[in-house]
């Protein structure tokens, strides 16, 4: 049996050899986990939405240009029609999961329409469709040196243009992703 450290607040950074196109290099921010599975939301691969897109078919009008213009991001293969906001401080919605005390992931229709008028949360990512793993599934992954894990790091979330995020939170662990090999190995 494999023992399990709680990655919840961490990001999952996927290794070079990790070619699953649903994976290959990217960064997890890990929601929640337990000793039934994970979930996480990839949080840097925009789609070709903007939130206006999303609010749109919401029959929500966005007043906020800056918020209408904010990117959708694939947030993973699961129920890709479901929306996820990752935002900072964690703040009272109808349906919150408080991830620390600053932040937390909404996926109610309240948070965008907050957003759509310009008094949601400062820091925001939206995502559509998460990651998730079944009970073990993703301490075998991790085993098996499909991903690095390190905390997760609001700066990298919120502030970093996408395409930097995959190495950026490599870096913050010390780790330059050019210099590993594709190759696994076991001691």
């Amino acid at each position: 049996m494999l023992a399990r450290a709680d990655l919840t607040n961490h990001f999952l950074i996927a290794m070079p050899s990790l070619m699953d196109p649903n994976f290959h290099q990217t960064v997890t921010y890990i929601c929640a986990h337990n000793e039934e599975g994970a979930m996480g939301l990839v949080i840097n691969r925009p789609m070709e939405l903007r939130l206006s897109d999303v609010l749109e078919q919401l029959d929500i009008q966005a007043t906020a240009e800056a918020v209408a213009d904010m990117p959708v991001f694939e947030g993973g293969p699961v129920q890709r029609e479901r929306g996820f906001v990752i935002h900072r401080p964690a703040g009272v919605w109808d349906a919150v999961l408080r991830v620390t005390d600053e932040l937390a992931v909404a996926t109610s229709r309240d948070i965008l329409a907050a957003m759509a008028r310009g008094e949601g949360p400062p820091q925001a990512l939206v995502a559509l469709g998460y990651a998730g793993w079944g009970a073990g599934q993703l301490e075998r992954e991790l085993a098996e040196n499909a991903w690095l894990s390190g905390p997760a790091d609001v700066r990298i979330l919120f502030e970093l243009p996408s395409e930097q995020r995959w190495a950026a939170a490599a870096a913050s662990l010390g780790v330059d992703l050019t210099l590993l090999s594709t190759e696994a190995g076991h001691a």
